[in-house]
């Protein structure tokens, strides 16, 4: 069965937002040990950058796989 463009997006999303608290609490924990010393806010916009990032680049991954896969079922 093909999944929709729709729900590649929101299991695109569901995934990035578990993935954007565990990039916070890994910044929050790592930067230090680099001598990076940022606010709990820093890293809450840093974290929301990559997470628009990632989820364009885990929509357009799964868009092309997607692709492949419906070529292939030709």
């Amino acid at each position: 069965m093909k999944q929709s463009r729709l729900m590649s997006l929101v299991e695109s999303v569901a995934n990035v937002m578990v993935g954007y608290g565990v990039a916070v609490m890994t910044q929050i924990l790592i930067f230090p040990i680099f001598g990076l010393h940022t606010t709990l806010a820093q890293n809450l916009k840093m974290g929301a950058i990559f997470t628009v990032v990632s989820i364009a680049r885990s929509f357009a991954l799964r868009r092309v796989f997607e692709a492949i896969r419906m070529r292939s079922a030709k």
